[in-house]
């Protein structure tokens, strides 16, 4: 019963959260007005700027941050025990994740939807603007690269998921033509996708498909050519098209992904079969395993606090959030549910894998010995296969005690981490031509500014880091080690945006994001120190110059705006932002 009181008091809290200290962050703090303008109407062009429902934009937006992040990271961080884990999810999605990326929402909602780059150059100064474009630049270049192979590396482990993956495409433009040309009703439209989606599970079960090489290139250097190409294609279309049809289907496989996780827990849990069995705090630590402060707070990230999550909010969702009292639901909604997806996958890996876990020698191992085999040596060191294979396990042993054979359990996460980094790849790869498009113009360099130019110039230079090391296209997973820190660095970065706009509206409301801000500046910047030691000591020189480089800009960044932070003029305010003042 342990278990099962661990996922209700998690998810009752977070409901608690949301309509206690979310709703003071939208009335008290942020002011959110549903009578303002919001650029969604102000610019709406059909393409990007396209207001839109709640509940549709909460979809696109969640499937968009949460890609594989809560998957991962958990299934990562549990080697420090399931308490240490637990904690920093629950309290850090409530009072430092949701805070954030709401903040980041806002602040892009009143100043035209713009990336924060370019409202970095509004609350700091002009030489910030470049500072920040370089941090998001090589943070989604990471991001889209990496994202690929993540995808390639699932269609490989899994191939029932291909077929079910690649009809999602056209199953998400047809509900985006029935919703958006033919007005049909939303709720009987969704229920004829998510089934038609489900079928295609059924399908792919039958129906595996496996890539050989060809003309030398492995199968995931194949699937990471394909899935950029498809990643420019989707990233040029109009939002409702593609991006935002899809990542609405994708939210629902994800609810009903965890009602069943949460189902099996239930029938699990009140037959006894469902034990914690990780350590509350693990005191044997396999070797190479670093220490849990600072990273622990680095590696589960997307479960309880994320940078992406900010380039998300102030990218595409706040060209198309309709009113500003939708900024609750989308912003600090997302970021509770992302976080209570992050408590399942803990409870997967923490008590699911003990179930059963069959070894290579056929052998099945339940219980503790389970648990140990699986977490026996650093699992952060292994292969993203490694690193996903303990939740997927997981998963499936619990969604076995409500009826669903291993196989199909199997299928369906195999399919819901493609499908999820999927939205991830192409929404990355949307924000990337923003920015760039943005910069193009501030350079005035006409010719990038466009949505095709830019958006080839983000496939092209994701495709270059991809292949940098060879035919297989993982040459991203070079710069794999630099991503966490960079990533947290970049929420660290993000809150003190949010910091400084909270800043000119007067009085304390800015201690909300400012503590936040100051915790994840310390801990991020305490782990890309520990890390470059250990770059150094291992001669790892690429490593160390981008690092060191991530680090300086960082560090230039944040002493410009503590001297805006305790500067006493302050630039005046925008039209929008007088607007909800008075």
């Amino acid at each position: 019963m342990d278990t099962l009181f661990l996922i209700l008091i998690c998810g009752g809290g977070y409901l608690m959260a949301y309509h206690t200290y979310g709703r003071f962050l939208a009335k008290k703090i942020f002011k959110l007005n549903k009578n303002a303008s919001v650029p969604s109407v102000e610019l709406h062009d059909g393409i990007d700027y396209v207001p839109t429902r709640k509940g549709i934009i909460f979809g696109h937006h969640y499937t968009s941050i949460a890609g594989t992040g809560p998957i991962v990271g958990p299934a990562i961080g549990i080697i420090w025990g399931w308490l240490p884990a637990i904690l920093w999810v629950f309290f850090g999605s409530i009072f430092m994740g949701a805070v954030h990326d709401l903040g980041a929402l806002v602040v892009s909602l009143r100043n035209e939807g713009k990336s924060l780059s370019e409202v970095a150059a509004k609350y700091i100064n002009m030489r910030v603007r470049f500072i920040f474009f370089a941090v998001v630049f090589l943070s989604l270049l990471i991001v889209i690269a990496i994202f690929g192979v993540v995808i390639a590396s699932v269609f490989t482990r899994f191939p029932s998921a291909v077929v079910p993956v690649w009809l999602q495409i056209p199953i998400a433009v047809a509900l985006g033509f029935a919703v958006y040309k033919k007005t049909a009703n939303v709720a009987i439209a969704t229920a004829i996708a998510v089934i038609g989606m489900y079928l295609c599970i059924a399908v792919g079960s039958l129906l595996p498909v496996k890539l050989g090489a060809v003309l030398g290139i492995p199968s995931t250097g194949l699937w990471v050519i394909i899935l950029l190409i498809y990643a420019w294609v989707a990233s040029t279309l109009p939002v409702t098209t593609l991006l935002q049809p899809r990542d609405y289907i994708n939210a629902w496989q994800l609810f009903i992904a965890m009602g069943l996780l949460v189902g099996g827990a239930v029938v699990a849990s009140l037959s006894g079969n469902l034990p914690l069995v990780a350590p509350a705090v693990n005191r044997a630590l396999p070797a190479g395993t670093p220490p849990i402060w600072p990273f622990m707070f680095v590696i589960i990230a997307c479960g309880a606090i994320s940078g992406f999550h900010s380039l998300v909010a102030s990218g595409t969702s706040s060209k198309q959030v309709s009113k500003e009292t939708d900024c609750q639901f989308v912003g600090y909604g997302s970021m509770l549910l992302e976080g209570f997806l992050a408590i399942l996958v803990l409870v997967c890996v923490a008590a699911g894998i003990g179930m059963a876990l069959k070894i290579d020698n056929g052998t099945i191992l339940t219980g503790q010995a389970a648990w140990q085999h699986q977490y026996s040596t650093w699992i952060g060191a292994k292969g993203l296969s490694d690193k996903i294979a303990p939740v997927v396990i997981g998963a499936a042993n619990m969604m076995g005690q409500i009826g669903i054979p291993e196989k199909v359990g199997i299928t369906l996460m195999g399919v819901f981490i493609a499908s999820f980094a999927g939205t991830t790849l192409d929404t990355s790869t949307r924000i990337q031509r923003y920015v760039i498009s943005e910069m193009a113009t501030d350079l005035r360099i006409p010719f990038l500014a466009n949505r095709w130019a830019a958006t080839s110039f983000a496939v092209v230079t994701a495709a270059g880091l991809a292949f940098a090391t060879g035919a297989d296209g993982k040459g991203a997973m070079m710069l794999w080690p630099l991503f966490g820190s960079a990533n947290q660095l970049l929420a660290s970065l993000a809150l003190l945006l949010v910091t400084l706009y909270l800043k000119r509206k007067g009085g304390l409301k800015f201690l909300v994001t400012a503590l936040p801000c100051l915790i994840m500046l310390v801990i991020t910047n305490w782990a890309m120190v520990k890390n470059e030691i250990d770059f150094i000591s291992k001669g790892n020189w690429l490593l160390v110059i981008i690092g060191g480089g991530i680090f300086t800009l960082s560090l230039w960044m944040t002493i410009e705006a503590f001297a805006v932070f305790f500067n006493s003029s302050r630039p005046a305010e925008s039209q929008q932002d007088l607007e909800v003042l008075t």
